[in-house]
Order: structure tokens, then sequence, then C-alpha cells
């Protein structure tokens, strides 16, 4: 498991402020806008995510002990494939009995990005290691069934729940993110650079005279339903005032803000 205390170069026992002033340190030196490593920029983000909220930072130093996939809120990469042939997955009501059941803690990092999964399930018997594929379109709260794969070739039901995230809100298959960009380009348009839920670098058009709080839209860059259609990534843009701004032109902005 990943050290997220590591990653942010603070103690387990620093203090929320501690670990918020060390996010920010980190996420400045290391952001892709900056040059950073898109990697390392990722690395950081999961490590406040977990260790910059008090519940998900609780289970982070205290793993449940019945839980067959490390501690509550790691993060494990996830997303969600409908690969279900191959794993016998599907859908179903937690009513059902006769099955292996546990819950497992996921991000919304982890539903934007499909794909199979490899995972420690502890019983009675040690430890070992199942594939899983989670389906497109994962709810919160969703149970899936994967055939044969709990002790003695039982059925594993799997209830999966997803972290609240501060960062990306999730409405249907959109995502929305709040993005941070000059005034000037507010003003006189022209593109931004900023990641996706996926870590992908995308340039964001951006239309002269754009008002801060404006909602712009990047599409196919949000979650996949369960029939694999992505939805749109909705950027609200925020603007960032210069603190270098010339006498000649603050003048000039002052005499048109006194009209």
């Amino acid at each position: 498991m990943t050290d997220y205390y590591s990653t942010l170069g603070v103690p387990r026992t620093a203090s929320a402020d501690e670990i918020k002033k060390a996010y920010r340190k980190l996420a400045s030196q290391h952001h892709p806008d900056k040059g950073g490593n898109t990697g390392k920029f990722q690395e950081i983000q999961a490590a406040y995510e977990t260790l910059g909220d008090e519940q998900k930072r609780a289970g982070y130093n205290n793993p449940r002990p019945q839980s067959p996939f490390g501690p509550a809120g790691s993060h494990q990469g996830f997303d969600f494939n409908e690969i279900f042939n191959m794993f016998g997955a599907k859908f179903q009501q937690p009513q059902q009995r006769g099955h292996a059941r546990m819950t497992l803690w996921i991000t919304t990092q982890d539903v934007a990005n499909p794909g199979a999964r490899v995972v420690a399930m502890g019983t009675n018997a040690g430890t070992h290691n199942i594939e899983i594929t989670i389906p497109n379109g994962i709810q919160d709260g969703d149970n899936v069934q994967f055939s044969g794969l709990g002790p003695g070739g039982q059925d594993l039901v799997i209830t999966f729940r997803i972290h609240p995230d501060r960062v990306w809100q999730r409405t249907g298959n959109n995502v929305t993110v709040e993005h941070t960009t000059s005034v000037w380009k507010l003003i006189a348009g022209g593109t931004t650079t900023m990641l996706d839920i996926r870590g992908n670098r995308i340039e964001l058009g951006i239309p002269s005279k754009t008002q801060p709080g404006s909602l712009l839209r990047a599409r196919g860059r949000g979650f996949p339903d369960r029939n694999g259609n992505i939805g749109d990534m909705l950027v609200r843009i925020q603007a960032e005032i210069p603190t270098k701004i010339s006498e000649e032109l603050l003048a000039a902005i002052q005499l048109e803000s006194s009209k």
C-alpha cells in the first residue's frame, strides 16, 4: 500500500494544517501546467484526497481487519469495464443469501478509469489474490456478484461505496470541476491547460468575455455509463488576478472601472 505520509513528506502525527501546507507546496512544484510530472502530481493528489479528509484518514490509519481489500479508502486505481463473461459479474439485489460478501471503498477516479483489477482477499484460510472487473456506471451502494470468487468457490458479492470527492463532482455520467486561469484569458479568450479526471492533459478553449463562474464543456471527458457511453466534463472557470500589473495598465483599468 502506498505510504501517503511519505508522498506528502509529513509524519503520521501531522496536523490537518501541516498536511494542507505540504500538499499545496508539492502540488505547486509538480503541477503539469508548470512542467511537472503528471504521475507524481496524481500521486500527490491521491495522498491529499485521503489524508486531507478526517474520515478517510482515520480509515487509512486504522484499516478494517475484516476487509479483504485492505484499508478503507485505499486508492486502487479502479474503473469499470463490462467484461462480465470473464468473471461472471452481475448486479444483484442485496437480499440474496448464501454468498460471501464484503464492502469495497473506491474513489471517483476509480469510477472514471475502466479496467480489471487484481486484489487480495482475506479469508479464514489466509489471503489470496482474485481478479475482478468493475462494471461501467457503478453507483454508490451497488452490489455486484462475482461467480466463484468467494471462499470455497462461493459467489462473492461486493458492495461498492464511493468516497465523496472535494474536487470532482459527479452528476450522472458527467463530472464538474473548478479550474482557475488568467483573467486576461477570460477577457480576451484563448486556451488553458488542465487535467481531466483520468489525468490526461487537455487544452480547453475559453471564449472572449467569459465571466468567472461560467461552465465550459469538454465532451467525452466524464464517466462511462453502463452502456459504455462517456459523459462530459463541465469546467467552472474562475479568474486568477495577476500580482504584477504595469502602472499604465492599472491606470487604464481604474479609469474604466470609474465609468
